[in-house]
C-alpha cells in the first residue's frame, strides 16, 4: 500500500505548498488541543492550595483562547486542503480521460466501459477524499498520538505504560485488518465496475431487450450482480465494525485500568490530583485518533485500491504512437495513393489454432481510384480498413500512403489524411452540425464551415437534417437513437465526407438504406470523389 501511495506524490506536487500548510494547520491544532490538559493540571493543582479568582479566571481564559486558536486552525486546514484537492481530482480525471483517448482500440476491446467509468468517477473520488481528509488526518492523528504519549509519560510513566501495553494488540489487529480489508476493497470496486458495465449495456440495448421481451432476464442478472456487491459491502462493513469494536474496547479498558491505578497513585501521594486530571484529559485526546483508526485505515485501503486500479490504466503502454522523427507530410498536397504489401494481421485474443485474419494482402490503389472489397462475412474487410488509419497496427508487411509508410507518419497527420464511415454509425449527443463537422478543419471560417456542412449533407442525402425541429442545430440524443438507422448512417457518411480526406474508407456505410437512396448517395459520392 505504501508503494502505491508514494506514487500519489507526483500528482499532488502542484498543490504541495497548500497541502503542507493544511498539514501544518492540522498538526498545530492537534498540539494546541494537547496544551489544554496542561493548563487544566495547573488549575487543579492550584485549587487545593493558594488558588485565587484571578488564577482560575486566567486559566479559564487561556483554555478559551486555546480553543479559539484550535478552531481557527481547523478552519485553515479545511481551507488549505479541500479546494486544492478538487483541483487535483480534476487533473487526475482529465489525465485519465486523455490516456483512455490515446490508448489503442485493442485496449478498449478487452475492457468493459463500466470498468473505465468507475475508475474515472468513483475511484478518483476515493483518491480525492484521501488527499483532502484521510491523508491529513492520518498525519495529524500520528502527531497527536506521539505527542500525547510523551505528555502521558510526563504525567505518569506508570500510567503511560498501561497505554503502551494496550498499543500492542491494537497494532496486531490493525495489521490483520489492513490485509483482509484490502482484498474486500478491491473486490468491491471491481464489482462496482462490472455493475456499471451492465447498466450501460442495458441502457444502450434497451430497444433489443424490450423487442425480445428479455427485460426480466436482464433484471435477474442485474439483481444477482447487485446482490454480490451488497454481500461484499456487508463483509466490508462487518470487518470495519469488528475492528472498531477493538479500537473502542482496548483504549476504554486501558482507561479503566489507568483510573484504578491512578487513584491509588494519587492517594499514596506519588502523583498530584492535577497530574491525574491532566493524564485523563490528555488520554481522552489520544483515544480519539485511536478510535478513528478503523475509518482512516478503511479510507486508506480504499484509496490505495483506487490508485492501483487507476494506474492499471495509466501504466498501460500505448503501442500505437507517432514515431520520434516522423516523415513530414503535407495533407493539402496528398493524392491518396494507397499501397499494401504482404500485410499480415491477427487479433491479440485470437486462439493459436486460428490463422491470420489478413494473410499476405497486397493492394495498389492509385490516386482518384475507387476499390471495392468483396468477401464472405468475417473475411477481414472491415479489419483491413481499420489498419489504414492505424486503429490497429499490422503484424508484418507495409501500408503506404503516397509512398510513405503510415508507421513513419505523425499519427495526427495520418488521421487527417484518412476518414472512415463505419457500418455501425456512432453519433454523439450533440447537434447535427457538430456531429458532421467533427473531423473538419477547425480553421475554417463560419461561412466555409456552413458550405462544407451543406455539401456533406447533400452528398450523403442527409438534407432531412434541415427539417428537424431546430434544423442542423437539433441535438440528436445519445447515440443518435432519435434517428432511424438509415438517417444515422447518412450522417456518419456526411461526417467522413466533411473531413475532406485524401483517403475515404467506407465500411458498408449504406447497408441500412433502401436501394433508391443508396443509388442517389452513390452517384453524389462519385461526383464529389471525382
Amino acid at each position: 500500500m505504501l508503494g502505491t501511495m508514494s506514487r500519489l506524490w507526483q500528482t499532488v506536487r502542484p498543490i504541495r505548498i497548500r497541502l503542507f500548510l493544511g498539514l501544518l494547520s492540522a498538526m498545530t491544532a492537534s498540539i494546541v488541543a494537547l496544551m489544554i490538559p496542561q493548563v487544566l493540571e495547573f488549575i487543579v493543582n492550584r485549587l487545593g492550595s493558594d488558588a485565587t479568582a484571578i488564577t482560575i479566571w486566567t486559566g479559564g481564559a487561556i483554555v478559551l483562547g486555546l480553543g479559539i486558536v484550535e478552531a481557527t486552525l481547523i478552519w485553515l486546514r479545511r481551507t488549505f486542503a479541500v479546494a486544492p484537492s478538487t483541483t487535483v481530482e480534476k487533473q487526475i480525471r482529465v489525465s485519465f480521460y486523455e490516456k483512455v483517448q490515446h490508448l489503442p482500440v485493442t485496449f478498449h476491446d478487452g475492457w468493459g466501459s463500466g470498468q473505465l467509468l468507475s475508475r474515472m468517477m468513483s475511484d478518483i473520488n476515493q483518491i480525492r477524499r484521501w488527499i483532502a481528509f484521510g491523508m491529513i488526518m492520518a498525519v495529524t492523528n500520528a502527531v497527536t498520538i506521539i505527542v500525547g504519549m510523551t505528555l502521558l509519560i510526563r504525567s505518569s510513566a506508570v500510567l503511560a505504560l498501561i497505554f503502551f501495553v494496550a498499543a500492542v494488540p491494537v497494532t496486531v489487529i490493525a495489521y490483520r485488518f489492513n490485509r483482509s480489508f484490502s482484498v474486500l476493497s478491491r473486490l468491491s470496486q471491481d464489482q462496482n465496475g462490472d455493475l456499471a458495465t451492465t447498466i450501460e449495456q442495458s441502457v444502450q440495448g434497451i430497444r433489443v431487450l424490450k423487442a425480445f421481451g428479455r427485460g426480466p432476464t436482464a433484471l435477474q442478472g442485474f439483481t444477482e450482480q447487485a446482490e454480490e456487491l451488497r454481500r461484499t459491502e456487508v463483509r466490508k462493513a462487518t470487518a470495519i465494525a469488528r475492528f472498531d469494536m477493538f479500537m473502542f474496547m482496548l483504549p476504554e479498558a486501558a482507561l479503566g485500568v489507568a483510573l484504578l491505578v491512578g487513584l491509588h497513585l494519587t492517594a499514596s501521594g506519588n502523583i498530584t490530583t492535577g497530574q491525574l486530571a491532566s493524564y485523563f484529559a490528555t488520554a481522552t485526546l489520544v483515544v480519539g485518533p485511536v478510535r478513528m483508526l478503523g475509518m482512516l485505515l478503511g479510507q486508506a485501503v480504499n484509496a490505495s485500491t483506487a490508485l492501483d486500479r487507476h494506474y492499471e490504466v495509466m501504466d498501460t503502454e500505448n503501442t500505437i504512437v507517432s514515431p520520434a522523427d516522423p516523415v513530414p507530410v503535407d495533407p493539402a498536397a496528398a493524392t491518396g495513393a494507397v499501397y499494401l504489401s504482404d500485410v499480415h494481421f491477427r487479433y491479440a485474443d485470437a486462439p493459436d489454432h486460428v490463422g491470420d485474419v489478413l494473410d499476405g494482402v497486397d493492394l495498389d490503389i492509385r490516386p482518384g481510384e475507387t476499390m471495392a472489397l468483396v468477401g464472405v462475412t468475417g473475411s477481414g474487410k472491415s479489419t483491413l480498413l481499420q489498419l489504414v488509419p492505424r486503429l490497429y497496427d499490422i503484424d508484418s508487411g507495409t501500408i503506404m500512403i503516397d509512398g510513405v509508410d503510415i508507421r513513419d507518419m505523425d499519427l495526427a497527420t495520418l488521421r487527417t489524411l484518412t476518414a472512415v464511415a463505419f457500418e455501425d454509425a456512432t453519433l454523439f449527443s450533440d447537434s447535427v452540425r457538430d456531429n458532421v463537422l467533427l473531423g473538419a478543419d477547425p480553421a475554417l471560417s463560419a461561412q466555409e464551415a456552413e458550405d462544407l456542412l451543406h455539401l456533406a449533407l447533400r452528398t450523403a442525402d442527409a438534407t432531412y437534417a434541415y427539417e428537424l425541429p431546430d434544423g442542423v442545430d437539433t441535438r440528436i440524443g445519445e447515440e443518435g437513437m432519435s434517428l432511424s438507422g438509415g438517417q444515422r448512417q447518412r450522417l456518419a457518411l456526411a461526417r467522413a465526407i466533411a473531413a475532406k480526406p485524401a483517403v475515404l474508407l467506407l465500411d458498408d456505410p449504406l447497408s441500412a438504406l433502401d436501394t433508391k437512396t443508396e443509388e442517389t448517395v452513390t452517384a453524389r459520392l462519385r461526383e464529389v470523389l471525382e
